[in-house]
């Protein structure tokens, strides 16, 4: 619930506070003097589009809070603690700026967020319903919406489903066009990978194989060169020929040492190192005699190996910089071709799916039609008898479901269901096609609402609708600007009594200009306007009893000081008191 409004340089209020409650708050005013701007703030609040043209002229910015009671709204909470906010004493502030040059910033708890976060966490806390609202009555699909709202969680939860399941279905028959409709490029796909899968599985090449012939040929092509070396290393090592040589050499140095141990343990520790190289010399030597006679010219093997790498270079120009990377893509390629020559079967598969989806979607919508013939009959009788007590006692609502045959199609796609044997023209939605129809006198046809409804009719329409869809305890605070346009005398009364009716429930916010609505007002907040001749400026001031009394006389007479409209303003209230009266203990009544 609402209980606090601060407006700051919105339109013609400089700054005001509205302070809030339960019950049923009427804001009046002379025209022009900013009453709509209550609910364009509102709108902003509950994450509306903004309107730099909304902004005071010659201030920098408008600002508007809203002081929110989370006692009885665990979900709201909840959703304000999960978007960063804090939550005080069960309140919450929601905040929203929107500046001279367009720009919007949006607060929950103190703290910052998108302005879509701010309308997905603060919208469901209240319903505004204005002028253009009974337009959007006149839609079919606000029809449908209102009809689903009241036939309650049975049938969103069927509807749910339904929605859940068009979903799939659709994406399920988009990719199977996209495979029936490209099976051309399949098919090209798959020869181009046949070939190459082909070229790879000819060549056979095995892991790291081109670095290994690579290194083998390199050692092939200088063999000479390397034998020539590897005989001069053995010959500097251990010589043939009686040359002097690496081992002879530190042999006679291990030997002068080791005759001289005996004097300083330094050359004997220095002789047993020589002995060691010794043998590490003789070792080497015998490695570097082996690999030379190891390397032979072989010119056969060296045209093998260059030949083997062209093949395998042929493949790594293709399929990857390196051989592992092209057995990669043959791997992959493999894998892919399979799923391109499965293309039937992987038709099958997705016509089966859409056969099956589309069967599980025809019992659905016979359900969700079913769900909503009943709400319709149980909503259409709600709304008769709300519309009685709202002076049009011979008015009758009904609410038609229809649907759309289609063709029988050869093969079932686009937006047709098979329900109940027939085929429907169907929508996210399902099959039926909601319209409200009002008789409004006994015996005449029930006609569309546009067609067969006055300003004045449509406005009692639509609270009597809000009022039975009320029970279903959809939204905590109600906003009505101005719906009573079109509607006085009686009338005017009945629209009064039901608005404080709805009330006791609900907390409703009332913008007006009819007397026989305010009377029946827990809270009465008037808008007065002032201008010191150069700048124009609005104020919400709430009003005591005696303040009541002569805005109504302003109302019903134009002028406050009527003796005449005095009296007819205490007539008001006091015939509306009882309905005051009704309200819980410890409301307050003004």
């Amino acid at each position: 619930m609402l209980e606090e409004l601060r407006i700051s340089q919105l339109g013609v209020i400089d700054s005001s506070t509205l302070e809030l409650g339960p019950g049923l708050t009427v804001i009046t005013g002379e025209t022009g003097a900013g009453k709509t701007m209550v609910v364009t703030a509102l709108g902003l609040l509950l994450g509306g589009r903004s309107d730099s043209g909304a902004v005071r002229t010659g201030a920098k910015q408008a600002r508007v809070e809203g002081v929110v009671s989370t006692a009885a709204l665990p979900g709201f909470r909840e959703a304000v603690e999960d978007s960063g906010g804090e939550v005080e004493d069960d309140l919450v502030v929601l905040a929203r700026n929107v500046t001279a040059q367009g720009r919007s910033r949006a607060w929950i708890g103190g703290a910052s967020v998108p302005v879509t976060s701010l309308a997905e966490i603060a919208e469901p806390l209240v319903a505004v319903h204005g002028q253009s609202d009974q337009h959007r009555l006149l839609r079919a699909s606000a029809q449908r919406q209102s009809l689903d709202r009241f036939g309650g969680d049975e049938l969103a939860a069927t509807a749910e489903s339904y929605a859940s399941l068009w979903a799939e279905l659709a994406a399920t028959e988009r990719t199977l066009a996209d495979v029936i409709g490209s099976a051309r490029e399949r098919a090209r796909e798959a020869d181009q990978l046949r070939f190459g899968l082909g070229e790879v599985e000819s060549v056979d090449p095995k892991p790291g194989e081109d670095l290994e012939l690579a290194a083998e040929e390199t050692r092939l092509g200088f063999a000479d060169t390397l034998r020539t070396a590897a005989e001069t290393a053995r010959e500097a090592l251990s010589s043939e020929e009686g040359a002097p040589d690496a081992l002879g050499t530190s042999s006679a140095a291990r030997q002068a040492l080791d005759g001289v141990r005996e004097h300083d343990a330094t050359a004997g520790e220095l002789a047993d190192r020589l002995a060691e190289l010794g043998h590490l010399l003789v070792d080497v030597a015998g490695d570097v005699a082996s690999y030379a006679s190891s390397l032979e010219t072989d010119p056969a093997r060296l045209a093998n190996v260059s030949e083997r790498r062209a093949a395998l270079t042929a493949l790594t120009r293709k399929y990857g910089e390196t051989i592992d990377e092209v057995l990669a893509w043959a791997e992959d390629g493999a894998k892919r071709l399979l799923d391109l020559e499965d293309t039937d079967g992987q038709v099958g598969e997705l016509e089966a799916r859409r056969d099956r989806l589309r069967g599980e979607l025809g019992g659905l919508a016979a359900r969700l039609t079913a769900q909503r013939s009943k709400a319709a009959t149980r909503l259409g009788k709600a709304v008769s008898a709300e519309l009685t007590s709202l002076a049009m006692p011979h008015a009758t609502v009904s609410i038609a479901l229809t649907q759309n045959p289609t063709p029988t199609p050869e093969v079932p796609a686009g937006p047709q269901l098979l329900v109940d044997g027939r085929w429907l023209r169907a929508t996210s939605h399902g099959v039926d096609d909601v319209e409200f129809l009002l008789a409004a006198n006994t015996g005449a046809e029930a006609r569309p609402l546009h067609k067969g409804a006055s300003g004045g009719e449509l406005s009692r329409v639509m609270l009597a609708l809000e009022v039975s869809l009320a029970e279903t305890g959809s939204v905590p605070t109600f906003v009505f600007d101005e719906v009573d346009a079109g509607v006085g005398g009686k009338a005017a009364i009945e629209v009064g009594r039901r608005l404080a009716v709805l009330a006791r429930g609900s907390q409703v916010l009332v913008v007006t200009h009819l007397p026989q609505v305010a009377a029946y007002a827990d809270r009465h907040v008037v808008v007065h306007k002032s201008s010191d001749g150069s700048v124009t400026t609005s104020g919400l001031v709430t009003l005591d009893e005696a303040e009541r009394e002569r805005e109504l006389s302003r109302m019903l007479a134009g002028v406050e000081d009527s003796d005449s409209a005095r009296a007819h303003a205490r007539e008001l209230l006091a015939a509306a008191a009882p309905e005051r009266a009704c309200l819980p203990e410890g409301h307050p009544t003004g």
